[in-house]
């Protein structure tokens, strides 16, 4: 049982006084699952995550039905959630033809997702890197001129498990191409959970070098060898104030198996508040939320604070 006050709060120099959590979970998160979760569902869970006062759920993503079926509802989702600020509903689109559905729902925030390696560019759009980057140009091109806000995901920044190591100069090359086709903001993904603080602050580093500013970045970490936290201290510490996190830590990457689950965000929040950095989130309310989908899952959150707060083992 946690006692009422923790964590204590206990600020440490040079870290940001807020943080922006990019809650992930009901796109990234529930694209994994074998199951197709009902849209009512996913309705409810975007709410639920919305109400814990997280400043971005990412919705649904907009790409054909036959490569993601657990988001072929994305039409029948997007109107369900039409109480909510479009600011607030971030969505996924691969090409010019998932734009035009996202902005006939009133999408007002998108994002292309590309990569950093050649065998991942393959596996998951079918592409060499370059031709994804020709693909995402006239889509970031119309956002903007849409006046949409548009995010560029970019995967394997730190370890490929096809090309093993990945290069920095490899990983600037696409983050600079990416910011000149106009993306407002980039993630990095370490999409197979191998980065190491080091890294991390390297390839940051690397980055401000190249011209790439640190508050147009922010990070998504996977937990596959338990650095998702430290290294997400290491960015922290870098100046980055944009974290991307899943409730519960649903998810992965269908297209690189060894992907295991998400930086929980429960687990971010109990750290980021143990630092006194503030969030705007409700870490009852979102641990409630995590509790009630692994419920809808059948199986238990892998989060040790949802595990802790909620006294199950």
């Amino acid at each position: 049982m946690t006692a009422a006050g923790l964590p204590m709060r206990m600020p440490a120099e040079g870290l940001p006084s807020r943080v922006r959590i990019h809650e992930v979970g009901a796109r990234d998160g529930l694209q994994n699952e074998k199951a197709v979760v009902p849209t009512e569902i996913k309705a409810e869970f975007i709410h639920r995550l919305a109400d814990a006062g997280l400043p971005a759920v990412e919705a649904t993503s907009f790409v054909h039905p036959k490569w993601v079926p657990q988001l072929a509802d994305a039409e029948q989702l997007f109107p369900q959630l039409g109480d909510l600020d479009p600011d607030l509903l971030p969505v996924l689109v691969p090409n010019e033809r998932g734009l035009d559905r996202a902005l006939a729902l009133g999408a007002r925030r998108i994002a292309v997702f590309g990569s950093a390696t050649e065998s991942f560019a393959k596996a998951n759009l079918n592409r060499t890197v370059d031709e994804a980057l020709a693909m995402f140009a006239p889509v970031v091109a119309r956002a903007k001129d849409a006046g949409v806000h548009v995010r560029g995901y970019l995967s394997m920044c730190f370890g490929d498990p096809w090309e093993g190591p990945v290069p920095v100069d490899q990983v600037v090359r696409v983050c600079r191409a990416l910011t000149d086709l106009g993306c407002d903001e980039l993630s990095l993904g370490d999409t197979i959970g191998v980065a190491t603080p080091g890294h991390v602050q390297t390839l940051l580093t690397s980055l401000n070098d190249a011209g790439v500013a640190t508050s147009r970045l922010g990070v998504h970490f996977h937990d596959t060898y338990g650095q998702a936290l430290a290294n997400t201290l290491a960015a922290l510490r870098h100046g980055v104030t944009t974290v991307d996190a899943s409730a519960g830590g649903l998810g992965g990457c269908p297209y690189a198996r060894s992907a295991t689950g998400n930086l929980a965000t429960e687990d971010l929040v109990w750290m980021l508040h143990g630092l006194g950095i503030e969030t705007g989130v409700d870490l009852g309310r979102l641990t409630a939320t995590s509790v009630w989908m692994a419920d809808v899952l059948g199986r238990p959150s892998p989060s040790r604070t949802v595990r802790a707060l909620s006294h199950k083992e």
